[in-house]
């Protein structure tokens, strides 16, 4: 492809500015390369929340206990 040829050509239509911008934008979105994911950090919030495999005790006295903490 030599600098004189257009990226892009409509071939029917006209198109007006705002197709003409939304097509380039997604042409030059899709052609973008993708960045490497970084390592996935647990947030506070879910380092801080009690772990999945904790069941409630049953029992007198458990809804006292299920709302302190472990």
């Amino acid at each position: 492809m030599s600098a004189e040829e257009p990226l892009l050509r409509v071939t029917r239509g006209v198109p007006t500015a705002e197709e003409l911008a939304a097509l380039v934008g997604a042409v030059v979105s899709r052609t973008r390369p993708v960045a490497a994911a970084g390592p996935v950090v647990a947030s506070v919030w879910t380092r801080s929340s009690r772990p999945a495999t904790a069941t409630p005790a049953a029992g007198p006295g458990a809804w006292r206990v299920s709302g302190l903490p472990r």
